[in-house]
C-alpha cells in the first residue's frame, strides 16, 4: 500500500494521522497537488508533494494553520475496502497513487482513509478523529527522489512531528535546537575543519589542516591501541579485479552500491567497497600453522561506496570513507578470546573519547530471508551460538535484532546515542564462518592437516568521516584537550610582546603542544574572542610582568580566567594530558 503502515504504536498511529492532516490541508491549499507517500518515521512524518513550484517557510505556516482548522473539525478517520477499479477511480490524476495500486500483488486488499473531504490510499491505523491530532509542527521541506530512484522524478518532502503534548513537543524542539547549534556540517566549516568542494564532488569531503590534525590524533590513537594488542598493519590497493568481489561473494548482494566497473587491459576493476577481501589475500600470501594464529591484519582502509546525491551530508554519508578495519584469522576454539580482547579495545577507546552511554545489540540473520543471507545454517546457528555465549560470559547485557546480520554472519553492534538520543552503531565485531570457505583459506593444524580458520571482522572507532562528524556534535566542536587541533594560542598584548610570545610558542611546541601564536595588531579582547570561536582549550596572554617573570596568564575555553603562573608549571600540568 502507499505507506509504511501496518502494526503501529499509538505514538506512530498519531504521526502517521498528521501526514494525512498534512496531505489534506496541502491539497486543499493547493487543488492540483500530486501527491505521494506520508508514513510516520522515527521522530515524526512526512508526506511527499509533486507541487513544481517550491514550498516557501510562508507556505509551511499556512500549512499548519489550515491543519489547525482540520483539527478543530474533528473529522472522523474513515476505513473503506475497494476493489482495484474504485482505488483507480478514486484517485484519478494522481499518477503516483495509480502506480502504487498497479504494483499491488493480485488478491492484496486495498483500503483507503477519508477524513472530511479527503481520502487517502492506505493500510492504517489511523486515530478515532483529526481532533486527535493536537500537538504538532511542521519542522523542514527537502527533495526527495520518488521512491529513492534518482531517475524518477524529485518531489518535495515536507517533515514535521507530532507528540501526545505540548510538555514533550517543546522538549523535542528543544533537542533539535541544540542539535543545531552542534551541526557538524555548520561548524566544520565554522572551525574550518573540512569542506565539500563542488569541483571535487558531493560527497567526497576535503579535510582541511584543522581537521586532518583531529583526524590523524585519532589514526595514531588507534594504531598505537593496535600495536599494543598484537595487530600488523597494511596498505592495500583502493582499486581491485571485479573478479575479487565475485569470490568474495560481495558483488551480487552489494552492486548496487558500489561504482560502476573501470574497464581496461581486458579487465574490469573496482573502486573497493570495503577491505576485507583484500586482507582475505593478505593471509594467503603465505602458509600457516596453527601456532601462529590468532594473526590480526589491521588497515586504516579507504573504501568508496555509491550513495545518492539527496542522501549525503556533511562527513556523516559520503561517497569515500576510511574506515579503522581489521580482520582477526583465528582457531575456532579462539573465537571468545578474540572476542573479548576487541571488546576490551573499544571499552578503553570508549573511554578515551568520552562516551559513557552505550548499549550492545546482537544483530542476527533472518533465515526466512534466503536472498539476503549465506545459506548455510550450521554455520549460521554455530555462529550466533558463540557471540551469544561471549556476551553472556563477560557479563555483557544486550539485545537482539533479528534480520540485522552481515550477509556472510552474526554481529555485535556497539550503539551510541547522538545529541538527538539516536542510537548510532560506532564499532561492530563480525563472525564469519562463510568467507574462508569462498577464499578457501587454510592453516595447518596441530594433527598436520589443514583446517578452516574462522575471520572476526571488527571496525572499533568507525569510519574517520563519522567518528569525527560524532565527536564535532557531542563536544559541539569543543574537543578536549588532546584532541583539539589548536590546544594553546598565544596572545602578546602589544607589538613589543611578539619576541617573548614566540619563544613561549616554541618552547610550548619543544614540549608537544599543538600551539599556535596570534601575532596580529589587534585588541587582547579581539584575539580572545577569536580563540574562543575557534573553541582552543587555552589562551596565553604575554605582556610586560610575563615577560619578566617568564610566567604566562591563562584563560580557559571553558573555565575563564586562571591567573598567571610559571610557563614550565602550566606545560608540567598539562604534557600528560595532549596524548
Amino acid at each position: 500500500m502507499s505507506d509504511n503502515c501496518g502494526n503501529l504504536s499509538p505514538l506512530s498511529t498519531l504521526r502517521h494521522s498528521a501526514a494525512h492532516v498534512m496531505a489534506h490541508a496541502v491539497q486543499e491549499l493547493w487543488p492540483g497537488v500530486k501527491i505521494a507517500i506520508g508514513p510516520a518515521i522515527e521522530d515524526g512524518f512526512y508526506y511527499d508533494f509533486d507541487k513544481g513550484e517550491p514550498f516557501t517557510t510562508a507556505d509551511l505556516e499556512a500549512i499548519e494553520n489550515r491543519m489547525r482548522e482540520i483539527v478543530a473539525a474533528r473529522h472522523p478517520f474513515e476505513r473503506t475496502e475497494v476493489s482495484r477499479e474504485e482505488a483507480r477511480s478514486l484517485f484519478e490524476g494522481q499518477p503516483y497513487k495509480i502506480e502504487l495500486i498497479d504494483d499491488l500483488p493480485d488478491g492484496e486488499q486495498i483500503t483507503t482513509y477519508t477524513d472530511g473531504s479527503f481520502v487517502d490510499l492506505c493500510r492504517g491505523p489511523h486515530v478515532a478523529n483529526t481532533g486527535d491530532v493536537k500537538v504538532f509542527k511542521l519542522l523542514s521541506v527537502a527533495g526527495a527522489y520518488w521512491r529513492g530512484d534518482s531517475s524518477r522524478p524529485m518531489l518535495q518532502r515536507i517533515y514535521g512531528t507530532a507528540f501526545e503534548t505540548q510538555e514533550e513537543l517543546e522538549q523535542y524542539l528543544e533537542r533539535v535546537e541544540e542539535a543545531r547549534k552542534r551541526d557538524h556540517k555548520r561548524l566544520g566549516r565554522e572551525l574550518e575543519l573540512f569542506a565539500i568542494i563542488p569541483e571535487i564532488g558531493a560527497g567526497l569531503p576535503v579535510w582541511l589542516p584543522k581537521g586532518a590534525t583531529v583526524r590523524r590524533v585519532l589514526e595514531e590513537y588507534i594504531v598505537k591501541r593496535e600495536r599494543d594488542a598484537g595487530y600488523q598493519h597494511v596498505y592495500t590497493p583502493h582499486l581491485a579485479s571485479l573478479e575479487l568481489y565475485k569470490i568474495s561473494g560481495h558483488w551480487p548482494y552489494y552492486k548496487e552500491s558500489m561504482y560502476p566497473p573501470l574497464e581496461f587491459d581486458n579487465e574490469q576493476f573496482l573502486l573497493r567497497p570495503m577491505n576485507c577481501p583484500h586482507h582475505f589475500t593478505v593471509y594467503r600470501q603465505s602458509a600457516h600453522s596453527y601456532r601462529e594464529l590468532p594473526i590480526r591484519i589491521a588497515e586504516l582502509g579507504t573504501m568508496y561506496r555509491y550513495e545518492l546525491s539527496g542522501e549525503l551530508t556533511g562527513l556523516s554519508r559520503v561517497r569515500a570513507m576510511t574506515l579503522n578495519d581489521a580482520h582477526i584469522f583465528c582457531r575456532p576454539e579462539q573465537i571468545q578470546d578474540e572476542v573479548r580482547g576487541v571488546l576490551d579495545l573499544i571499552d578503553e577507546a570508549y573511554k578515551k573519547l568520552g562516551f559513557e552511554e552505550y548499549w550492545y545489540r546482537l544483530s542476527l540473520r533472518d533465515s526466512s530471508d534466503t536472498e539476503k543471507y549465506a545459506s548455510n545454517d550450521e554455520m549460521w546457528d554455530l555462529a550466533e551460538d558463540v557471540l551469544s555465549k561471549t556476551l553472556d560470559e563477560v557479563g555483557i547485557e544486550y539485545e537482539t535484532a533479528r534480520g540485522e546480520a552481515a550477509f556472510y554472519g552474526p554481529k555485535i553492534d556497539v550503539q551510541v546515542p547522538n545529541v538527538m538520543g539516536k542510537d548510532e552503531t560506532i564499532s561492530t565485531i563480525q563472525l564469519d564462518f562463510h568467507l574462508p570457505e569462498r577464499f578457501e583459506l587454510e592453516y595447518i593444524g596441530e594433527d598436520n592437516k589443514p583446517h578452516r580458520p574462522v575471520v572476526i571482522h571488527r571496525g572499533v572507532i568507525s569510519t574517520m568521516e563519522r567518528i569525527v562528524a560524532f565527536l564535532i556534535e557531542r563536544y559541539a566542536g569543543a574537543f578536549p584537550l588532546w584532541l583539539a587541533p589548536v590546544q594553546a594560542v598565544v596572545l602578546p598584548i602589544a607589538d613589543r610582546h611578539a619576541g617573548y610570545g614566540e619563544k613561549v610558542t616554541e618552547r610550548l611546541k619543544a614540549a608537544g603542544f599543538r600551539a599556535n601564536l596570534d601575532s596580529r595588531n589587534e585588541k587582547t579582547g579581539c584575539k580572545i574572542r577569536t580563540a574562543q570561536l575557534q573553541k582552543i582549550p587555552y589562551m596565553l596572554i604575554v605582556g610586560d610582568r610575563e615577560a619578566e617573570s617568564e610566567s604566562v596568564s591563562i584563560r580557559s575555553r571553558d573555565e575563564g580566567d586562571l591567573g598567571a603562573k610559571p610557563l614550565s608549571e602550566f606545560i608540567a600540568e598539562n604534557q600528560d594530558r595532549l596524548t
